[in-house]
């Protein structure tokens, strides 16, 4: 799933090309009966509404809040994008075939024609001739409509934590919210986004090994130093994630179709078997199940 590095690089890029444009047309193929989905554009009632509401309508801005894309229209309307599981947005000239019923990438060698760009679930028509897409392969990916006023208040994000690299984050704060969860392990804590915004599977996996903090320890059994550790560890890996263009072990693309390169730089995440990487450890990456998600870590100096 795209974290807060992913989606801040699709937030940058959509703030670039697509602010101040204007939507002309809106085609999905991600019509449901799933009565879970009633209020997305997965609904075909919900999302004849969507369309009659947003064609026409100037994109004001993009931002993110967590792993939320929030897309601010004209008339006071802001579209909700969630890209979950395997979900990203693409930005370029496409082309729909009548005979195939499908969106397709005029430029069939640029890297909007990447295998992991190809499944094309929401196409939004702009004003400068070229198409905003949602490329995704499981289908989970979420896009609503919101009151611009009320759409930090909405289910969709009232309860999510604070942005962790908000200035006024401070060490002060990420011990307050940790607290809060002081019987729980502390990567389960950390992909709590209640807690705390927009971290994963990968970044908690990266930020913990910098940090020196093994995966199950309880919250309340991590000293103050370490949390000191961990704080710097969450700032600047977040901070690289978005350096390096997101992470794309996986499905993520940016905007323009390419991979970004953060999976060069992994110490543990998906490294199990591999000699640690922190100078002067001896110890090997080792993979455990914790709650349903995988962690990795090296056992010799995470403690």
């Amino acid at each position: 799933m795209p974290e807060l590095p992913e989606v801040e690089t699709t937030k940058r890029g959509l703030q670039k090309e697509i602010a101040g444009l204007f939507i002309r047309g809106v085609w999905t193929d991600l019509a449901t009966k799933d009565k879970r989905k009633h209020d997305t554009i997965s609904n075909p009632r919900y999302f004849a509404k969507f369309k009659k509401e947003i064609i026409g309508r100037k994109i004001l801005s993009a931002e993110r809040r967590a792993k939320n894309i929030l897309i601010n229209l004209s008339g006071g309307r802001t579209m909700l994008v969630h890209l979950k599981m395997t979900g990203h947005l693409l930005y370029g000239k496409y082309i729909f075939s009548k005979k195939e019923n499908r969106w397709m990438p005029k430029d069939q060698k640029g890297p909007l024609s990447d295998p992991f760009n190809r499944f094309l679930r929401v196409v939004f028509t702009l004003s400068n001739g070229k198409e905003l897409a949602l490329s995704d392969m499981r289908k989970f990916g979420k896009i609503t409509l919101l009151d611009s006023k009320t759409a930090h208040d909405s289910k969709h994000l009232s309860g999510i934590g604070p942005e962790p690299l908000e200035k006024s984050f401070g060490f002060e704060n990420f011990k307050e919210r940790l607290a809060k969860k002081l019987n729980g392990k502390i990567k389960t804590v950390l992909l709590d986004q209640t807690v705390i915004a927009g971290i994963g599977n990968i970044y908690s996996d990266e930020i913990l090994w910098r940090a020196g903090v093994r995966p199950e320890r309880k919250v309340s059994a991590i000293r103050e130093p370490e949390l000191k550790l961990m704080f710097k560890a969450m700032k600047e890996t977040l901070q690289k994630g978005i350096n390096f263009g997101g992470d794309s072990m996986s499905d993520y693309r940016n905007i323009y179709g390419l991979p970004g390169k953060f999976q060069s730089e992994h110490q543990a995440y998906r490294r199990t078997g591999k000699k640690c990487r922190k100078p002067n450890c001896h110890g090997k990456i080792v993979r455990k199940v914790m709650g349903g998600r995988s962690a990795h870590y090296c056992p010799a100096h995470q403690k």
